[in-house]
């Protein structure tokens, strides 16, 4: 019996040595411990000797790294070697372009918690605020989106001149330059704002600074370029574009077939300029059909040798004034009736001088490097700002809609039926506005997170497109009839514009997610990777041994801590937090299970889970999943964790915990060695399947979130634009929703006395009137009746037109 209770203590003891990641040679120092304990106190002399003859074996080679390097890692690297594909400097580059942030805690399979509630709330300046006051409001009160998008198919021109004269163009430029110098929370912030007003006028804002010459220039351009393109791209002087997307490169850019050739040729008056000669074919470029500059990348080659002894240099970016010969602007494409300016472009034999090239002649070969290290602002600010804005009018004027609009005397929104999608709505949008401010205070920390600002990028559009489509179906026939009235008819247009652009979504959920986050947010797979290349074969041997056993011990540690924490429903982790605790255990939990699925996935699979896409999208998920759990959760406290805002997180958080848990089950499913498969299923979900989705109870508290006034309603929808005129739909909206529920207890005590049949009537006007005779209501009442119902006809009343109007429209 002694022996059976020192094998389990032993067993114990390895499973929390395991747990807690201890260093190999503590693991050895207490086997050690527990042999001498079992040499002293057992009489069996030979047990004793062969288990430490065995001890011995095991502990010397993996603690001695000479040793362990000959006998094991050594003999492993050469098929390690074989195994792991050949990676191309495109490849290269983007899985080293930006940083690794609170992705690489997710992989890790062990969050610290506390790193990210140290992280500090990104908070506005007073400028920022200001500007958010003062241009930004001005700007919107001055924007007509059906005139924008019906009639004028462009902003009109004291738009584009406001926003040129504002410094709208130079958000991101500093102020030496005459820019704006803005935090990546307050760029996030302003095109919220505009985009709530009209996405035309938010895309036009938004494009210029994200990707695009201004932070091309500031990134890498020479002191000249900046000093000459900065401060006339901050003041509107110069439009910019950036020409990347041809008819044969859409995600896969580093396939672009635009050349340029390294020659000598006549520029300005000036014989023999060595330069470059361009032919391109581009399209989608935003702001193309109106930019004066264009920036494009392209691969350049030497054939004359030039610039040395290399043929093909790489992707190289160039800056090119429009107006230069050869350069063919061409015509205007429409996306979905969006009306912003884009179009295609082209250039024929067009030549420029080295000095054109962004960062000048050192930097010909490095275009690819220096567009994926700056292809966060896009994916990580813009576009997630752009879908948050468009959500939170959603959620702010469908509310409003679903408490007027009423169908058998009873408001929309209090069925069932409508509190479903509604409910879905309110925490969707919770979700994004988390993620939104958390992702860009990372980027005001310095992060660069590449992996991360495609998840909010692939995520956060999603979520727009689910939360317009509820948002259409619960004001049903209004919502389908476009005219000045419709709020979101624009939006729903708008949603495959978002959901294509800066790499469309099912390649950044398969390829860019998962594909590139498993190796750059790893601990250890790209340190294998960077050894099976490195040409020096001792640094490689050692570097590998160091990244192999680490490994090891990092699958080991996540196995039986997945299995524990399955056990124990995570009922033992620390963590931070109130009511909120479990949402953080239970995300610790699934973090341990997804390292080590995603580790035993890479490991059978190697290269191969990469193009099996279906798999690879599935993990995508859960990563995606746990991050918008870790955003919520922060989101939360930096609010000041207030209790009428919980709903709204225990919804999100059990919404994600359940996605999380079907997308790995999903997978295990799917995964083609099915006895791997079973094992993993058994370690990660030992009692069965723990999460379930928000019940009805939960989702009727949110609902009643949108539908109702307060403080919560507010906080969801901050940021928006909410015009004070009740000409306007959201301000007609937000101005009879005060009034419909300033009539209800009126409207139920007219109920209450018909039922008792106190009161008749044929219509509404008699039966008010003889509610009025026999003292149910007084005047002042009938008044505010009155109010409620002229406010909501206007509010449920449909743009219509003259057919002679819709025969003369261009669209």
């Amino acid at each position: 019996m002694t022996i059976y209770l020192c094998i389990a203590l032993a067993i114990l003891i390895f499973w929390a040595l395991a747990y807690f990641r201890t260093p190999l040679l503590v693991w050895t120092n207490i086997i050690a411990v527990i042999l001498a304990i079992h040499t002293i106190t057992l009489t069996s002399v030979a047990s004793t000797v062969f288990l430490w003859i065995v001890f011995l074996l095991i502990a010397i080679p993996v603690n001695v790294t000479s040793i362990r390097r000959r006998l094991v890692s050594d003999k492993i690297f050469p098929f390690i070697k074989k195994a792991i594909p050949k990676i191309s400097q495109t490849e290269k580059d983007a899985l080293e372009a930006g940083t690794v942030w609170w992705d690489g805690e997710i992989f890790s399979g062990k969050p610290k918690w506390k790193k990210l509630i140290a992280t500090p709330e990104p908070t506005l300046t007073a400028q920022e605020q200001a500007f958010l006051d003062g241009p930004v409001q001005s700007l919107c009160d001055m924007i007509d989106d059906w005139k924008i998008t019906h009639e004028d198919f462009d902003l009109s021109p004291d738009v584009w001149q406001y926003i040129k004269d504002n410094g709208f163009f130079g958000m991101i430029i500093p102020k030496e330059y005459g820019g704006q110098a803005f935090s990546a929370l307050a760029h996030s912030e302003i095109v919220v704002k505009i985009a709530s007003r009209s996405t035309t006028a938010a895309v036009t804002v938004m494009v210029p600074n994200s990707l695009g010459p201004a932070e091309l220039l500031l990134n890498y351009g020479t002191n000249e370029q900046k000093a000459h393109y900065l401060p006339r791209l901050a003041h509107g002087e110069d439009i910019p574009c950036f020409a990347l997307t041809g008819p044969e490169a859409g995600s896969d850019a580093s396939s672009i077939p635009d050349t340029g050739i390294v020659c000598r040729s006549e520029f300005n008056d000036e014989k023999d300029v060595l330069g470059i000669r361009l032919n391109w074919e581009k399209r989608y470029i935003t702001l193309g059909p109106v930019a004066t500059v264009l920036g494009l990348a392209f691969k350049l080659y030497d054939p004359d040798q030039l610039l040395g002894d290399k043929y093909d240099i790489g992707i190289t970016l160039a800056l090119i004034p429009t107006n230069t010969p050869g350069i063919n602007i061409g015509r205007r494409h429409m996306p979905l009736n969006i009306a912003f300016q884009n179009g295609p472009n082209s250039g024929k034999d067009v030549f420029i001088p080295m000095d054109w090239i962004i960062g000048g002649q050192e930097r010909v070969g490095q275009g690819w490097r220096m567009l994926m290290e700056s292809l966060a602002a896009g994916r990580s600010i813009s576009l997630p700002a752009l879908s948050t804005g468009g959500g939170k009018l959603a959620c702010r004027a469908t509310g409003a809609y679903a408490r007027i609009r009423k169908q058998f005397r009873t408001p929309i929104g209090r069925f069932e039926g409508v509190e479903e999608p509604l409910a879905r709505m309110a925490g969707y949008t919770y979700q994004m506005e988390a993620a939104r401010k958390i992702t860009a205070g990372a980027v005001d920390q310095g992060e660069h997170p590449s992996v991360i600002s495609a998840i909010v990028k692939y995520n956060l559009t999603a979520r727009m497109r689910t939360i317009i489509t509820d948002a259409m179906d619960v004001q049903g026939g209004s919502a389908i009839c476009m005219g000045p009235r419709n709020i979101l008819g624009r939006i729903y247009q708008a949603i495959p514009v978002a959901i294509t652009v800066e790499g469309a979504n099912i390649l950044t959920r398969t390829l860019i997610t998962f594909g590139q986050g498993a190796i750059r947010c790893h601990p250890y797979i790209l340190k294998e990777m960077q050894a099976a290349t490195e040409s020096d074969p001792i640094i490689a041997s050692v570097n590998f041994d160091k990244a192999l056993f680490g490994h090891i011990g990092f699958t080991i540690s996540n196995a039986l801590r997945a299995l524990f924490l399955g056990l124990s429903s995570a009922a033992f982790v620390l963590t931070p937090g109130g009511k909120e605790k479990y949402f953080y255990k239970q995300a610790t939990r699934l973090s341990s299970c997804f390292a080590l699925t995603s580790d035993i996935g890479i490991l059978i699979l190697g290269g191969a889970l990469k193009r099996k896409e279906k798999l690879s999208g599935r993990l995508a998920d859960v990563l995606s999943q746990l991050y918008l759990i870790s955003a919520t959760l922060k989101h939360f406290r930096d609010q000041g964790q207030k209790s009428t805002d919980y709903p709204l997180l225990q919804w999100s958080c059990e919404d994600a915990l359940y996605q999380s848990q079907e997308s790995l089950l999903e997978f295990l499913r799917n995964f083609p060695n099915r006895p791997v498969a079973w094992l993993l299923k058994i370690i990660c979900f030992p009692l069965g399947r723990p999460f379930t989705p928000p019940d009805d109870i939960l989702g009727h508290k949110l609902a009643d979130i949108l539908l109702t006034p307060s403080n919560t309603r507010d906080r969801l929808t901050n940021g928006i634009y909410i015009p004070e005129s009740v000409n306007e739909t959201l301000g007609r909206l937000e101005d009879t929703l005060q009034k419909v529920i300033a009539a209800e207890p009126i409207e139920n005590a007219i109920k209450t006395a018909q039922r008792n049949k106190i009161i008749q009537g044929r219509d509404r006007t008699t039966l008010i009137e003889d509610a009025i005779g026999k003292g149910i209501i007084d005047q002042e009442q009938m008044q505010i009746l009155n109010a409620a119902d002229l406010a909501s006809k206007e509010v449920i009343k449909v743009d219509d037109f003259d057919p002679d109007y819709l025969g003369t429209c261009r669209t």
